[in-house]
């Protein structure tokens, strides 16, 4: 899988962000679409080795469009420069654990799994799980193997204060504060290109795998 191709053709993209440009070059990006497509069924098959509930997804229908909704955003630049896909039981779109991929260049590609901002009522039941079963959800994020590829929880996006029906000086706070439980780990773009790249992501994914599992008991 020779990523180059596509890092290149994105970052023209990011330079040449419109329609004219885009019809143009248009085989480019499809070449380069269609060899995303066999990565994520590669990746796929890597990770139905580890997540049977993976195995039965189509890997044609993981990849998310490249053409921005630009309806109610301020940005009118039509394309994405980037190429992503999602994985979890319920598909691409990622309404329960799962995993997903970002390919951008510039060193910006990564690996991310967990649910983001999930709904109302997953969070809570999410919350609730942290809170009945610490010590389970501490053990998954001091797990030597998940701290060295992750670090901590992505804390992008907290409460300021505590959640509903949680007292201010609870022991595991900051832990309840977020509105989504996901990891990440970035890749340059050398280990993007590199023959072992789907290698890697596929062992990350493994790697947070106990997190995915841990939080659909919770939302369950």
């Amino acid at each position: 899988m020779d990523f180059s191709k596509i890092l290149k053709f994105l970052k023209s993209l990011s330079k040449n962000n419109n329609r004219d440009w885009f019809e143009k070059n248009k085989p480019v990006y499809q070449e380069c679409k269609s060899m995303f497509d066999d990565f994520l069924a590669g990746l796929l098959k890597e990770i139905a080795k580890f997540d049977k509930s993976m195995a039965a997804l189509d890997p044609k229908k993981l990849a998310f469009r490249i053409y921005r909704d630009v309806r109610f955003s301020k940005d009118k630049r039509p394309y994405k420069v980037n190429m992503g896909a999602g994985f979890s039981p319920a598909g691409k779109m990622i309404q329960e654990p799962g995993y997903y991929i970002h390919i951008e260049p510039g060193d910006k590609s990564f690996v991310a799994g967990g649910m983001y901002m999930p709904e109302p009522a997953y969070l809570g039941k999410i919350r609730q799980e942290i809170d009945y079963n610490f010590k389970a959800f501490e053990k998954i994020l001091k797990d030597k193997k998940f701290k060295s590829m992750f670090g901590e929880l992505d804390d992008f996006d907290k409460l300021k204060t505590a959640p509903k029906g949680y007292p201010k000086d609870h022991p595991h706070l900051e832990l309840l504060k977020h509105k989504s439980y996901i990891v990440s780990h970035y890749f340059t773009d050398k280990e993007v290109a590199d023959k072992n790249f789907t290698k890697k992501v596929a062992e990350a994914c493994k790697a947070l795998k106990p997190l995915n599992d841990f939080l659909r008991v919770a939302i369950s």
